[in-house]
């Protein structure tokens, strides 16, 4: 897979050179380009935004850098996201979609967002990684990174993604390793005995318990996908 990431700070994207992700790059598994947006505006100032038609506060980013960074690495197989609050919520299902593509390009808006005519023309799909607002769409465009990487083929164990939290709309169950007690507190026993049947019905159970208390909108899901 490769991902070009589209921003004006590309400083910000050191965290994709760390940890599991950096090993993915390493081993070829997937490349990423960081892009910046003002090395395609015009100089001396490399100006990337303006104020908008029709007035309101803040800048809008322009449309001339924005689609000459585009057309950069835009090719057939290509799927451009742009990340915005207004987009469609990214989950975990959209990272294994995503994750099936050969080419990704994330654009992370700044200011006020950017010229619609940009997002018109490349037919772009917007994606909003939760109900905020942030400053810019470069910490989106990592979590989508990070989200889809660790998806593909051979970047962590399959098993690790097989019973984690989202699976069946269901939270992840609690966790514990060595040792067996710390400062006065146990490990559930019914983990140390050995008995993967009754390991997988106490695991569940949590599961159920864990969504219940913190996300019983996913358990509502359940409910209707059953019916």
């Amino acid at each position: 897979m490769k991902i070009d990431i589209l921003t004006l700070f590309p400083e910000m994207f050191a965290p994709l050179k760390e940890s599991i992700i950096k090993r993915a790059v390493d081993s070829g598994k997937v490349e990423i380009n960081i892009i910046n947006i003002r090395d395609f505006a015009n100089p001396p100032h490399y100006k990337c935004d303006d104020e908008p038609f029709g007035g309101g506060a803040g800048m809008i980013m322009m449309c001339e850098p924005l689609f000459k960074a585009i057309e950069s690495v835009n090719q057939a197989n290509s799927s451009i996201f742009y990340m915005s609050p207004r987009g469609k919520v990214f989950n975990q299902n959209c990272a294994v979609e995503l994750s099936k593509l050969e080419h990704i390009i994330l654009i992370c808006g700044h200011y006020e967002g950017i010229d619609q005519r940009v997002l018109d023309y490349f037919k772009i799909s917007e994606l909003s990684i939760g109900d905020y607002v942030l400053t810019g769409g470069e910490l989106p465009a990592m979590v989508v990174a990070d989200a889809v990487i660790r998806l593909l083929p051979n970047v962590i164990t399959a098993e690790s993604t097989i019973e984690e939290s989202f699976s069946n709309n269901l939270l992840e169950y609690n966790q514990y390793t060595r040792p067996a007690v710390f400062r006065e507190m146990s490990v559930p026993e019914v983990l140390l005995n050995g008995n993967h049947k009754k390991i997988k019905e106490f695991r569940e159970q949590q599961s159920i318990e864990i969504t219940k208390r913190n996300r019983p909108d996913l358990l509502r899901k359940n409910s209707k996908n059953k019916n």
